[in-house]
């Protein structure tokens, strides 16, 4: 069993979750929005979201890409494994992810969708790795920002590992 350094309580996600879906409950009222969850990472970050957000008219997608694999360092190279169920023509959508670093992924996924026509994208994570960009991409709903590090839990993995547990933390190692 791996040894863990917290960086992100349980309870400090919980909070920033709650601040997150009240800035989108204003900025989307009177507005139907569909949050596409980016599998398998950002799982747990969006059903504590939803479950947070108190507009009535929110629709929930799920797609999946890849640029990791099984590393700790993205290729690069985006897939889409599982792209969305239904036409989002002239939808506002909010791409939820788990974390944002290189800014290739989100930057895929912004151009994606707008070629799809939809009416307006916006981009949600729970982690900003913004020292790692190598495109500059907006992340509009923030919860926070962390140094370089690879980083675990609360859906985040390491080659499938310890997306359960409640908080964020390191490996700490040997």
């Amino acid at each position: 069993m791996a040894d863990f350094k917290v960086l992100i309580s349980q309870e400090e996600i919980e909070t920033r979750i709650k601040e997150i879906a009240n800035q989108i409950d204003q900025d989307y009222q009177g507005k139907k929005v569909t949050l596409i969850c980016i599998l398998k990472g950002a799982f747990i970050f969006l059903t504590d979201l939803v479950r947070n957000i108190n507009k009535n008219d929110i629709i929930i997608e799920f797609m999946a890409v890849s640029s990791y694999g099984n590393e700790k360092r993205s290729s690069g190279k985006i897939k889409i494994i599982k792209d969305v169920d239904r036409d989002l023509t002239d939808e506002h959508i909010i791409i939820v992810e788990d974390i944002v670093d290189t800014g290739l992924t989100i930057d895929f996924l912004i151009k994606y969708f707008n070629n799809k026509g939809v009416a307006s994208v916006k981009t949600c994570s729970l982690l900003d790795k913004a020292v790692c960009r190598k495109i500059d991409v907006p992340v509009d709903y923030s919860g926070f920002t962390i140094e370089d590090r690879f980083v675990i839990g609360y859906g985040l993995d390491l080659a499938q590992e310890y997306r359960n547990l409640p908080y964020v933390a390191e490996i700490k190692e040997d």
